[in-house]
């Protein structure tokens, strides 16, 4: 099947569009309404559907937009083009102004850092420092952990300095897309100061509680966020795989394909090392001058989020109170700017790189991003035709309502409810802003499980975000570790589910330990069954390959 898509992917791709632009089409003629329906999730299920079968992200993601805008229009042709191009490619453009200005800035960044050799001498220090795979694997989680600010900033700066550490011990880089993505959003959702904080914060209308307040008080029942970290401690110290990402390990152990995009060619792979590490001479560049443009990066950014906030409520205001409201689409692009200003004084002063060629990583630091770009204008596109024209908000509210009477079981299944949103949207974002107002009225804030519900809420999100193919973090995680975007979704997704359904369980947990006022439990619960699901996985795995 897969090879007979490799050659007629433009035939099949063909059939399947004509043949769901027939169904619509029938479906409008029978007098069925889309937007507010659970037709509303179609666009978005062809879409991964297909980037999942033919391994191809653009065609797949326009064909997905294409039908959200047929939709929209009602099957009208001009009506359909309207929509799709100004509500689909020009608002996802508009809509991500400040997030595409901060990637390409930060590409810069990360450009500038190779350029200078400071990638290379910390890649240097690690191959005497880190003896191990485990260790490796370890120290990526670890600066996953550290940059906690933004998942964008996060995917992008460990995947740039850990590859070579990674490549060193021979792990996959599938596998190092896995341990970025899993230390980005969920560690940023779990972080009080950083850019989903104030999203977060944004969303929740409450005469009780501050947005900021809310989010904090429900960290420790996003049970999502906190098991996957567990889950990546226990597997790298456990020293094992499964699913398909076992199949990629095997072969960079064995083989020493370490799966790094588009390399066909000896030339090309030496060039890519050269792009990555800094030239084969050690250059003059030292792992502070790594460290410093990170803690710049870091520490800029975090004063640009306040003073954003801070404005916005006319000044006088505390750290908190200021992260609440800010706008991270403003702040990440105000301070990544100044920080690559400071970076380049900073490093043209240093000597390890001239003037010209740090001008000379302006356009490589664009042009790197290009692709992840692409998708992710393609990405919010499809979730404009979700969320905005087709109002999938509504089919999603009326049918949380129905469920009201549940109220033990509500957590979790508000839990899967926003797995399916976030996967199918690939937002996170869009998804908890869709559900935590839903949610409100759920719960009244005076329940005991409304921080539980809330946090089932933000944990879903994660989750859905973390398996998409069409998410902007699974993207960039891919785009940091420079492997192709499906391995990495394909060999992602048994990871994710473990988690997810480990957590599904816990948030049931949780409304029924609520009754005796035990809710708290069932975080080290969670823990418990994360950590013996793996040693009992793992005996599983021996035992196979052993046969």
């Amino acid at each position: 099947m897969s090879k007979f898509l490799e050659k007629h992917k433009f035939p099949f791709l063909s059939a399947i569009s004509l043949l769901m632009i027939l169904i619509i089409g029938t479906a409008r003629f029978l007098g069925f309404t889309f937007p507010g329906t659970i037709w509303a999730l179609v666009p978005p299920f062809v879409a991964i559907l297909l980037a999942l079968i033919t391994k191809e992200v653009y065609s797949s993601l326009f064909i997905g937009v294409a039908l959200g805008a047929i939709m929209a229009a009602n099957c009208n042709f001009t009506g359909t083009i309207d929509v799709l191009t100004e509500d689909a490619f020009i608002a996802a453009v508009t809509d991500n102004a400040g997030i595409l200005v901060f990637l390409v800035l930060l590409g810069i960044v990360v450009a500038l850092v190779n350029k200078s050799g400071a990638s290379r001498a910390f890649g240097t220090w690690a191959e005497k420092h880190i003896k191990t795979r485990t260790g490796a694997m370890l120290a990526t989680f670890a600066l996953g952990v550290f940059i906690f600010i933004d998942d964008y900033f996060n995917c992008l700066t460990v995947g740039s300095v850990m590859a070579p550490v990674t490549d060193a011990k021979k792990i996959s880089r599938v596998k190092l897309a896995y341990l970025i993505d899993a230390t980005a959003a969920p560690v940023c959702m779990i972080a009080p100061v950083s850019s989903w904080a104030a999203a977060v914060s944004g969303c929740v209308e409450s005469e009780t509680y501050t947005g900021f307040e809310l989010f904090v008080r429900a960290i420790p029942y996003n049970f999502y966020s906190i098991l996957t970290l567990v889950f990546i401690v226990t597997i790298a110290i456990l020293g094992y795989d499964y699913g398909k990402m076992s199949d990629f390990e095997i072969k960079a152990q064995t083989k020493g394909d370490l799966g790094i995009l588009d390399v066909s060619m000896e030339d090309e792979k030496k060039e890519r090392e050269l792009e990555e590490n800094g030239p084969a001479n050690p250059p003059k560049g030292k792992i502070y001058d790594l460290i410093i443009p990170i803690v710049l990066l870091i520490v800029i950014c975090i004063l640009a989020l306040i003073r954003n906030g801070s404005i916005a409520l006319g000044g006088g205001v505390g750290i908190a109170e200021a992260l609440s409201k800010t706008d991270a689409y403003v702040g990440l692009p105000w301070g990544t700017f100044l920080a690559l200003v400071i970076i380049i004084f900073y490093l043209v002063l240093r000597k390890v790189v001239t003037f010209d060629e740090a001008m000379e990583c302006v356009p490589k630091g664009f042009i790197a991003m290009v692709p992840a770009i692409t998708i992710l204008v393609l990405a919010t596109a499809l979730k404009n035709m979700t969320n905005g024209a087709l109002d999938a908000k509504t089919f999603v509210e009326i049918t949380m309502k129905g469920a009201g009477h549940l109220q033990w079981a509500l957590p979790a299944i508000i839990f899967a409810v926003a797995c399916v949103i976030s996967f199918a949207t690939g937002t996170s974002w869009g998804t908890f802003g869709i559900l935590i107002p839903i949610v409100s009225v759920v719960f009244p804030e005076t329940s005991s499980l409304y921080f539980v519900g809330i946090s089932a809420c933000l944990a879903g999100a994660i989750c859905g975000d973390h398996c998409s193919p069409i998410s902007d973090t699974t993207i960039m995680s891919s785009a940091g570790a420079h492997c192709n975007h499906l391995d990495h979704v394909s060999t992602q997704f048994p990871y994710a589910v473990s988690v997810a359904g480990i957590s599904f369980i816990c948030y049931f947990l949780a409304g029924f330990l609520d009754k005796i006022n035990l809710t708290w439990l069932s975080i080290p619960i969670g823990i418990i069954l994360t950590v013996g699901f793996l040693i009992l996985m793992k005996f599983a795995t021996v035992k196979k390959q052993d046969k």
